[in-house]
């Protein structure tokens, strides 16, 4: 009976003992298994958050350093209708005043090359083909009042350095004019088209805008009393070059390089400082570093003088009771 119950207490030890290690290594793993998750968890914020970070730099970057690439705006002409002479119906060249403003800031860069160009939808009258050749007159004025630049071009006049041309509306024939009405019927009758041609005039080849007296309104003038206008635009277009061309055609190519290098940047900054926090925490406590160093030169350098001064006393006393 003994031997049984001795037997018995031995292999309930074991199963103890056995149960005790396998909890412990279940423990053991589960520990490590959240230890892991939590390291993986840790790593991808990091990175989420450089990514993102890196995307904001180049976002800010992008939005400070790129210009406005393309402006359009509407033009209204005005002219005078108290004539003299009853014969004519315009008694001043149409005249129209444009804002180089938008949410009070100033649509052109500085330093930006920028060209701007007239749109006039013009409607296929006979008075606009007898018009022939017009004149359209630029002007650009500051804050202060003062005239920034000026030009004076023919309503087809190409601007280059050994050539200039003259242009109007392109002349059609009667029978053309008859034919094309025929053909173009059902879309004149519906409205879909008109009888319209759309000539654009070049002001500016390359405006660049003054910092020290940028223009804030313009004033375009039609040097002719008898030209008849749809409607008209101003367009305004900037010529990129160096990175605000690579910044402005490859924007994909340009983002994923941008943001690369900001989150390895930021990365390698990163890595530095988490190494040089792990070099503090394992250094050990008993190692004296410079700042503890210093100290005990400090502590040293006292305690000499207190033993000199001690010594001192000493003789003092001494050399008193020889006395």
């Amino acid at each position: 009976m003994d031997g049984d119950r001795h037997l018995r207490s031995g292999d309930n030890g074991e199963r103890s003992l056995f149960i005790r290690l396998l909890r412990y290594a279940v423990i053991t793993v589960i520990s490590r298994i959240r230890q892991r998750v939590l390291q993986v968890v840790i790593v991808f914020f990091v990175v989420f958050l450089l990514l993102w970070i890196a995307a904001f730099l180049y976002g800010s970057f992008y939005f400070s350093y790129m210009p406005q690439a393309t402006f359009s705006t509407p033009i209204h002409f005005s002219y005078r209708t108290d004539c003299d002479t009853p014969g004519s119906f315009l008694c001043s060249y149409p005249v129209a005043n444009i804002s180089l403003m938008k949410n009070n800031r100033h649509v052109l860069t500085f330093g930006q090359a920028y060209t701007m160009s007239l749109q006039l939808e013009m409607p296929d009258s006979p008075v606009n083909q007898e018009l022939g050749m017009f004149m359209i007159k630029t002007t650009c004025f500051s804050r202060d009042g003062e005239q920034t630049a000026s030009s004076a071009r023919s309503s087809g006049q190409l601007l280059s350095a050994s050539s200039s041309r003259f242009s109007m509306l392109r002349y059609r024939s009667d029978l053309l004019r008859q034919l094309g009405t025929v053909l173009l019927l059902p879309a004149f009758l519906t409205g879909v088209t008109e009888q319209k041609q759309v000539l654009e005039v070049e002001l500016f080849a390359e405006y660049i805008e003054d910092p020290y007296s940028p223009s804030v309104t313009g004033m375009i003038e039609i040097l002719s009393n008898k030209v008849q206008i749809y409607s008209s635009q101003l367009l305004i277009h900037a010529h990129f070059t160096g990175i605000r061309y690579l910044l402005f055609n490859f924007p994909l190519i340009s983002a994923l390089v941008g943001v690369t290098s900001n989150f390895g940047f930021l990365s390698v900054l990163f890595v530095l400082s988490y190494l040089r926090m792990l070099f503090r925490g394992n250094q050990r406590p008993g190692q004296p570093g410079p700042d503890m160093r210093l100290t005990e030169r400090e502590n040293d350098m006292i305690n000499n003088q207190q033993d000199n001064g001690r010594d001192l006393t000493v003789q003092q006393r001494h050399w008193d009771s020889s006395r």
